[in-house]
């Protein structure tokens, strides 16, 4: 128990701040790893591999993966076979951009985020189908297929852990075996998060990060302490393994955020509040454990 468990950052939810603006708020916080946005929604937009890496080296910053994006517009399940076409080429540019950075996973999400409707029954069967195809991709990109579990208000399947692991075993490929976990979405879908936690096992490669708010953590009820204590109890405080705040505020579609006009002193308090009060937690626990 003397690592520590490695805190990140999912970026998107700062919306059109510049990259370095982010990562220098992050350093100052003590945050030495950054979940990038996943905005490579064409061919000839995103973050600039080059430049990116600058950033990230004149900071001393590393990437612990991607966050990807999926809505209707890129949708593993879609039943327009064109939409399934876009997730397929997204996934693509995204496995490169994460190589080329040093990220450890991509997260995916198996249907579109603000989508709570299902298309028809067999939506599971098309994202399977479809993400498989890919899993060969991953092998060779040296990439973590993080597959994320989403509340269903905002997803309209694959909900929780158990139903995460189901989607893992039918698409039955090597390449695609992890699963980024959520606490916010955890708390509306699973009946207790640590137990979760636990059922995620050895497959969990991240974990985002928001109080029951979805605020900056020690602003809700969120039981921080037994998530720490459940991802010590995994063996989660090791490389390779993060937890990756992503406080974005409530409601059905959280993908605006992306566009929102940042708030510096908002998001100054979100990053310092959440980091100091995981930090806090985490020491006393251990002290805890220690005396």
């Amino acid at each position: 128990m003397e690592t520590r468990l490695n805190l990140s950052w999912s970026n998107w939810g700062f919306g059109l701040e510049s990259l370095e603006e982010s990562v220098k708020r992050l350093k100052n916080a003590g945050i030495d790893y950054i979940e990038l946005h996943g905005n490579h929604y064409g061919a000839d937009l995103g973050y600039k591999t080059d430049e990116t890496l600058d950033i990230l080296r004149h900071y001393d910053m590393k990437v612990s993966g991607v966050c990807g994006m999926f809505s209707a517009e890129n949708d593993l399940s879609s039943n327009a076979p064109g939409k399934r076409q876009a997730a397929i080429e997204y996934i693509k540019r995204e496995l490169d951009f994460a190589h080329a950075v040093n990220g450890d996973y991509l997260l995916v999400v198996p249907g579109a985020v603000g989508r709570p409707n299902a298309y028809d029954d067999t939506e599971f069967e098309r994202s399977v189908e479809t993400l498989g195809g890919l899993g060969n991709l991953f092998i060779e990109k040296g990439i973590k297929a993080a597959i994320e579990p989403v509340r269903a208000a905002e997803v309209s399947f694959v909900h929780t852990i158990g139903e995460v692991k189901s989607y893992i075993e039918a698409i039955n490929h090597k390449g695609i075996g992890h699963i980024n976990g959520d606490i916010y979405h955890m708390q509306s879908e699973e009946a207790h998060i640590g137990e979760a936690i636990l059922e995620a096992g050895d497959q969990l490669v991240n974990l985002h990060l928001a109080d029951s708010n979805r605020g900056a953590l020690g602003e809700g009820f969120m039981d921080i302490d037994t998530i720490i204590k459940s991802l010590y109890l995994i063996g989660f405080n090791q490389p390779g393994k993060y937890v990756t705040p992503e406080p974005l505020g409530p409601g059905g579609d959280p993908y605006p955020a992306m566009n929102a006009k940042p708030d510096k002193q908002k998001l100054d308090f979100l990053v310092n509040q959440t980091s100091s009060y995981f930090r806090e937690r985490e020491e006393e626990l251990l002290s805890i454990n220690r005396g």
